[in-house]
C-alpha cells in the first residue's frame, strides 16, 4: 500500500515528522529573526519598514501592519525553503519512480493547505471587522456609510473568491495524486498476480480495494492535514481572542479559558465516539468477507451448474444478513452518542461567551470572531469524531489489503484468509467464519 508509492515509507514519514519539528523550532528560535536581512519582500513591495522614532506615534499602526506583512511573506519563503531541501534530500537519498507524485506531490499539498488556511484566518479577520461596523450601523444610524459596508463585502469577495480558485485548483491535484497512488498498487500487485492470484478474493482486493483505499485515503488525508494546519493556525488567534474573556459560567474568572474549554470538550468527545464505536471495524472487516464469499460462489454458480444451490446460497446469506444487523445495531448508538454530541458542541461557545455577552464585555465583531476561532479549533481537536465512521471503513480495508501482501513477504497468512485458500483448493464452496 505504501512501499509502491513512496519511498522506504517508515523513514519518509519519521523523517517528515522530524524535519517538521525541527523546522518549527527553528522558525520561532532563530529564522523569524533574520527576516529583514535574508527576505526577498522588497522586491514585492512586502519589505520590512523602517524603525520609527518616538515622535512617529501617528505611523506606529501602519509600521506594525507593514511588518506584520513582511514577516507573512518571509515566513513563505521559509516554508518554500524548507520543503525544498527535504524533497531534494529524499530525491537524491532514495530514488522512487513515483518519487515526484509521492515527495514532491506531497510537499505541493502542504503548501497549499497552509495558504488555504491562513486565507480562511484572513476570513476569519474581516468577520470582526464587518460585524462591529454592522453593530456600529444599527446601534447609530448614520455613522456608517453606503460606501464602507459595500467595501467590506468586496474586501470579503476578493478573499473567497481566490479561496475558491486555489481551492478548487487544489483539489483537482489531490484528485490525480490520489489515483496515481492507486496506480502505484496496482502495478506492484499485478507485478506479483502469480502469487497472489489464489488468495480469496484477490481480483476484488486488486481492483476494489485498492479504489476505496485511495478514494478514502483522499479525504481522510486532506481532512488530517487541514485540520493540523487549521489547529496551527487558528490556535494561537484563539489564544488572542480568548484575553476579552476573562470569566466562564460556573468556573468564574479565568485566563485563556476558551483555549482549555474547546481542548477539554473535544477530548471528551473524542472518547465517548471511540468507545461506542469500538466495535465497528471488526464488523466492518467480517463485512466485507461475508460479502466476498456470497459474491464468489455466485460467480462460480455461473459457470458451474453444482455450485450457487440454493441451501449453500440461503447459507451465505444469511451470514450477509446477520453481520448487516450486527451492523445496523452498533451503529444506531454510536450514531446516538456522535449526533447528540455534536449538537450539544454547537452551543458551547455560547455558553463560554455567557458572561461576556450579558456583561457586554464584548463587542459583535468580537463575538463573531471568538465563535468562529473556536469552532475552527475544535472541529480539529475533533477529527476522530467527525471522520470516525470512514476511518473504521479505511480500518477494514487495510486489514484486508494487509492480509493480502503478508503472502508476498512469506509470512503465514491470517487464520480466515487461510481457512479460506485451504478450502478453495479442496474445492469446498466458501463458509462463513468468525473474524480474525
Amino acid at each position: 500500500m505504501f512501499v509502491s508509492f513512496f519511498p522506504r515509507p517508515r523513514l519518509f514519514f519519521a523523517s517528515f515528522i522530524l524535519w517538521s519539528l525541527f523546522c518549527i523550532l527553528l522558525w520561532y528560535g532563530l529564522a523569524k529573526g533574520l527576516g529583514p536581512s535574508l527576505s526577498l519582500g522588497d522586491f514585492f513591495g512586502f519589505g520590512y519598514p523602517e524603525a520609527l522614532g518616538p515622535e512617529a506615534e501617528a505611523a506606529r499602526a501602519a509600521a506594525a501592519e507593514a511588518a506584520s506583512s513582511a514577516t507573512e511573506f518571509w515566513f513563505y519563503q521559509y516554508f518554500v525553503a524548507v520543503i525544498g531541501i527535504f524533497v531534494g534530500g529524499w530525491m537524491w537519498f532514495s530514488p522512487h519512480t513515483w518519487a515526484r507524485w509521492s515527495v514532491a506531490g506531497s510537499a505541493l499539498i502542504l503548501f497549499v493547505n497552509w495558504f488555504l488556511v491562513q486565507l480562511d484566518v484572513m476570513i476569519n479577520e474581516w468577520f470582526g471587522t464587518f460585524y462591529d461596523m454592522v453593530q456600529l450601523a444599527l446601534g447609530s444610524p448614520g455613522e456608517v456609510e453606503a460606501s464602507e459596508f459595500y467595501w467590506q463585502i468586496a474586501a470579503f469577495l476578493r478573499i473567497a473568491l481566490v479561496y475558491v480558485f486555489f481551492g478548487t485548483l487544489f483539489r483537482f491535484f489531490v484528485s490525480h495524486f490520489i489515483f496515481r497512488w492507486r496506480t502505484a498498487m496496482n502495478a506492484y500487485y499485478m507485478a506479483q498476480w502469480q502469487k497472489l492470484r489464489h488468495i480469496e478474493g484477490a481480483a476484488q482486493r486488486v481492483q476494489e480495494d485498492t479504489m476505496r483505499f485511495a478514494s478514502i485515503t483522499e479525504s481522510l488525508g486532506i481532512s488530517l492535514v487541514d485540520s493540523l494546519m487549521t489547529l496551527i493556525a487558528f490556535l494561537p488567534l484563539l489564544w488572542g481572542l480568548s484575553a476579552h474573556v476573562t470569566e466562564l459560567p460556573i468556573i468564574g474568572e479565568v485566563s485563556q479559558g476558551l483555549v482549555f474549554v474547546a481542548i477539554l470538550w473535544s477530548v471528551l468527545g473524542t472518547a465517548l465516539v471511540a468507545v461506542a464505536g469500538l466495535r465497528l471495524p471488526g464488523l466492518e472487516f467480517r463485512n466485507q468477507r461475508v460479502e466476498a464469499a456470497y459474491r464468489k460462489e455466485l460467480v462460480y454458480g455461473e459457470d458451474h451448474a453444482d455450485r450457487a444451490d440454493p441451501p449453500t446460497v440461503r447459507e451465505l446469506f444469511d451470514n450477509v444478513r446477520r453481520n448487516y444487523f450486527r451492523l445496523y445495531l452498533n451503529y444506531m448508538y454510536f450514531n446516538l452518542v456522535r449526533i447528540f454530541y455534536l449538537q450539544i458542541g454547537n452551543l458551547v461557545p455560547y455558553i463560554a461567551l455567557g458572561p461576556s455577552i450579558v456583561g457586554g464585555a464584548i463587542t459583535l465583531g468580537v463575538m463573531q470572531q471568538i465563535i468562529r476561532a473556536f469552532s475552527r479549533v475544535e472541529g480539529s481537536f475533533q477529527y476522530l469524531v467527525n471522520s470516525w465512521t470512514t476511518i473504521v471503513e479505511l480500518m477494514s480495508i487495510y486489514k484486508r489489503l494487509k492480509a493480502f501482501e503478508a503472502t508476498l513477504r512469506g509470512e503465514p497468512l491470517p487464520d480466515i484468509d487461510r481457512h479460506y485458500m485451504e478450502r478453495e483448493q479442496a474445492g469446498v464452496t466458501p463458509e462463513d467464519q468468525p473474524a480474525a
